[in-house]
């Protein structure tokens, strides 16, 4: 199974915060979204999965895909209570001592994450799909490049996509 992950466009805030707020996305979404529809349609989807949260949803919405699972487990990590405050605002002195499986107050760890993604690709290999787009965001997609191998949880943020950009997956 070919799995094709797409960032969704960027987002109308900054220097906050925002993990699992549903937070706009830039008056250039259109023009972003247009880039993304182009490079996706030659390419015949089984599936298509995508966060709930609107940045991603209204990415697979644009590239005109119906019938989408809206799927919480691609919901990006849960900041808790930093949700929406200003990053150098923030005390992470504890958080960054192991912020693999420290949680923010009130919100997940990466690991706890990874294991929310982990289980949907686990599930997904039980479906018979050839080829599915997941609509998501930055953290999930380092998930996916953990669960693939292409990383590990202490380098999963080495590397960060792009918004908009297209990665690609096989799932055995």
């Amino acid at each position: 199974m070919k799995i094709y992950i797409i960032r969704h466009t960027a987002v109308g805030v900054n220097g906050v915060c925002y993990g699992q707020t549903d937070v706009p996305l830039k008056e250039t979404f259109e023009s972003e979204a247009e880039i993304v529809k182009q490079n996706l349609k030659d390419i015949a989807f089984d599936a298509v999965f995508s966060s709930p949260l609107s940045r991603a949803k209204k990415l697979a919405e644009y590239c005109g895909y119906e019938n989408i699972r809206l799927k919480d487990r691609l919901k990006e990590l849960n900041f808790g209570e930093w949700e929406m405050q200003e990053w150098d605002k923030i005390d992470m002195t504890e958080w960054e001592k192991d912020w693999i499986n420290t949680p923010a107050p009130n919100g997940e760890s990466f690991a706890q994450m990874y294991k929310r993604i982990a289980s949907f690709l686990d599930e997904l290999k039980g479906q018979d799909h050839s080829t599915v787009a997941v609509f998501a965001h930055g953290g999930v997609i380092n998930c996916f490049k953990v669960y693939f191998g292409k990383t590990d949880l202490a380098g999963a943020f080495d590397d960060m996509s792009e918004y908009g950009q297209i990665s690609e997956f096989e799932l055995i």
